[in-house]
C-alpha cells in the first residue's frame, strides 16, 4: 500500500488531502513516525525517524497518534480481494503482502493482468492505491513494488533483469540492508551492489551469515517460496512500551510490566501459543537498552507466571531512570508436551487467581481506575499507551 495508515486518514477525511500529514506521536511527545503523507516526504520526513526531527523538517505538518484498529480492519478487506488470485499469500504487516500467482496465472501475460485487477480492485472496492511488483522471486518482486510509487506497476521478469536494475544502485537498494548494515558495509568501501559482488569474502566477514544472503541475493538468486504466516512461528511475542517522561518509580515499573504481561497473555492465547522463557528489555535515559531473560522448566502464557518472572529480573537490575519497558514470551510452541502433576497445577492455578485478584485491586486502589472490567479497552495499543501514561502522572502508594 501507499502511504498505508495515512492514506486510509485521508480517505476518512478529505480535508487532509494534499497536506503533509504524519502518523505517529504528536511533537510534544516521544515517538518516531509511523508513516507520512508523500507531501510530508517532501520535506525529509520518512518512517522510523523520530517525531522531533519530523517536526523540525515539517512544523507545519498535522500530526496524528496512529487508529490501529481501524488499520487492521482495512488490512483484513485488502487482504481479502488480494488472496482471491493467490495459491498462497504470505503477509509481511498490515500494508503489505507476498502473493504467489503462478498456478492462477500460467504465464506471465497472466501475472500482469492479475496485478492490474488486483490494482484497481483495491481502488474500487477501499479506494487506496497499492503498488505492485510482478517478478519471478520474492526478494525482486519486493524491489518491483516500491520502484514506481506511489500508485505504482513495474515487472522484474529474470535474475538478469533484477541485477541489471540494482547493480550499481547503493547496497542500501537490497532487502534487509537497514541504515546500520549498509554504514558497515560503506566503512569498508563496500559502496554498491557491483562492489558486493566483487568482494564476496569481505562481506561475509563482516555480516556472517546474513552476508552469504546478501552475496546470493545481489547475483538475483532467492529461490524462497510464498509461506502463509503461521502465528506458531514466531520467535517470540511481547509488548513494549515507552514512557513520555523517564520513570524512576520501579514501584510503577511493576504495575506497569503487569499490564504488559496482561497483554502478552491475550496475544499468545489467541493462538493458542506458549513460551518457555521470559525476557525483559528496558531501555534507560541515555538509550542504553537491556534484555534479561529465563528460561521455564514448561510452556505457558499466563499473564501471572510472565510477571512473576519480569519482577524477578528487574530485581536483578540497576536502578535508573527507564525510558522503555517491554516484556515477552520467547521459546514458542503451540503445543504443550510437559508433564505437570495435575494436584500441583490446580494449586497453582488457584494461587494464580488470588495473585491476579489482588494485583488488579492494588491497581484499582493506586489509580481509581477498574482495571479488570476495562481489559478490552486497554489492551488496545491507544489506550495501553494512555492507561499507563494516567497511571504514571497518579501513581500513589
Amino acid at each position: 500500500m501507499d502511504a498505508f495508515y495515512a492514506s486510509v486518514e485521508i480517505r476518512d477525511n478529505p480535508d487532509l488531502r494534499g497536506k503533509p500529514l504524519i502518523i505517529g506521536s504528536l511533537p510534544h511527545e516521544r515517538g518516531v513516525v509511523a508513516t507520512c503523507s508523500y507531501e510530508a516526504r517532501k520535506f525529509g520526513v520518512r518512517s522510523g525517524m523520530n517525531i522531533k526531527d519530523a517536526y523540525r523538517l515539517c512544523p507545519q505538518g498535522i500530526f496524528m497518534h496512529p487508529n490501529f484498529d481501524k488499520y487492521k480492519s482495512v488490512s483484513e478487506q485488502l487482504n481479502a480481494i488480494w488472496n482471491t488470485y493467490a495459491s498462497a499469500s504470505q503477509r509481511i504487516s498490515l500494508d503489505e503482502a507476498y502473493l504467489d500467482v503462478t498456478r492462477q496465472a500460467v504465464d506471465w501475460e497472466g501475472a500482469r493482468r492479475i496485478g492490474h485487477l488486483i490494482k484497481q480492485r483495491t481502488l474500487d472496492e477501499v479506494r487506496l492505491t497499492c503498488s505492485v511488483g510482478v517478478a519471478y522471486s520474492k526478494t525482486a518482486a519486493k524491489m518491483a513494488s516500491e520502484e514506481k510509487k506511489p500508485d505504482g506497476y513495474f515487472e522484474i521478469p529474470t535474475a538478469e533483469d533484477f541485477v541489471r536494475l540494482i547493480l550499481d544502485r547503493d547496497v542500501g537498494v537490497l532487502y534487509t540492508v537497514g541504515a546500520q548494515t549498509a554504514k558497515k558495509l560503506h566503512d569498508a568501501g563496500i559502496m554498491t551492489v557491483r562492489d558486493l559482488r566483487e568482494n564476496p569474502d569481505t562481506v561475509v566477514r563482516l555480516l556472517g551469515k546474513h552476508g552469504r544472503w546478501l552475496v546470493q541475493v545481489a547475483h538475483g538468486d532467492d529461490d524462497r517460496p510464498v509461506q502463509p504466516y503461521r502465528p506458531e512461528d514466531a520467535k517470540s511475542v511481547g509488548r513494549e512500551v515507552t514512557f513520555q517522561e523517564n520513570v524512576r518509580n520501579y514501584e510503577l515499573l511493576k504495575d506497569v510490566l503487569f499490564l504488559l504481561a496482561l497483554s502478552v497473555e491475550r496475544r499468545a492465547g489467541r493462538y493458542g501459543l506458549r513460551g518457555r522463557g521470559v525476557t525483559l528489555k528496558l531501555t534507560y535515559t541515555n538509550m542504553r537498552t537491556i534484555s534479561r531473560s529465563r528460561a521455564l522448566s514448561y510452556a505457558t502464557s499466563s499473564a501471572i507466571t510472565i510477571h512473576r518472572e519480569a519482577l524477578s529480573l528487574l530485581d536483578e537490575v540497576g536502578r535508573e531512570p527507564v525510558r522503555l519497558v517491554g516484556v515477552s514470551l520467547y521459546n514458542i510452541t503451540d503445543n504443550e508436551v510437559g508433564q505437570i502433576v495435575m494436584r500441583d497445577f490446580l494449586e497453582d492455578q488457584t494461587q494464580q487467581d488470588a495473585e491476579r485478584q489482588q494485583l488488579f485491586a492494588g491497581l484499582q486502589r493506586r489509580y481509581g481506575l477498574d482495571f479488570a472490567s476495562n481489559l478490552d479497552k486497554i489492551h488496545r495499543m491507544e489506550t495501553m499507551h494512555k492507561t499507563i501514561e494516567y497511571m504514571r502522572k497518579h501513581f500513589r502508594l
